[in-house]
């Protein structure tokens, strides 16, 4: 498990966004318990609310294909997916730009959807996306 601190990021449920996002932590209850935390997405404070700890609603249901084509259906919602994917993820985040380039694993913040991650580089200029509700095609290297 990695070390957590101020000034550090970690996943929590959102109040105002109502997601489970990306925040800084800004207070630390403990030397392993967040306190406070400002969501990267809205810019609120707000008490850190651990994601693994609460029930989430059920209003991401969407069953997705595991493997594209394949018919078999996978148990796992797509915002299960997207906290996978977020673990396994490069590190640093990237805005997302229409000119900018993306590889495979890329975290981005997108000003509309949120973060993902890239999945799948369809072309030379689209990439597949995984956020938090949904994939989606976006383009770059524009």
């Amino acid at each position: 498990m990695s070390v957590i601190g101020v000034g550090k990021e970690i996943l929590s449920n959102c109040s105002k966004c109502k997601l489970i996002l990306a925040h800084i932590i800004v207070t630390m209850k403990s030397a392993t318990e967040a306190d406070k935390v400002q969501c990267k997405t809205c810019k609120s404070t707000q008490s850190f609310k651990d994601p693994s700890g609460k029930k989430k609603k059920t209003s991401i249901s969407k069953v997705i294909k595991s493997a594209r084509g394949s018919g078999k259906k996978s148990t796992e919602t797509v915002g299960e997916l997207w906290t996978k994917a977020l673990t396994k993820a490069n590190a640093s985040s990237k805005e997302y730009t229409i000119r900018g380039s993306f590889q495979m694993g890329d975290l981005i913040d997108h000003p509309t959807f949120g973060q993902g991650v890239v999945e799948k580089l369809i072309d030379n200029n689209k990439i597949e996306v995984l956020f938090q509700d949904d994939y989606r095609t976006l383009m770059h290297q524009k």
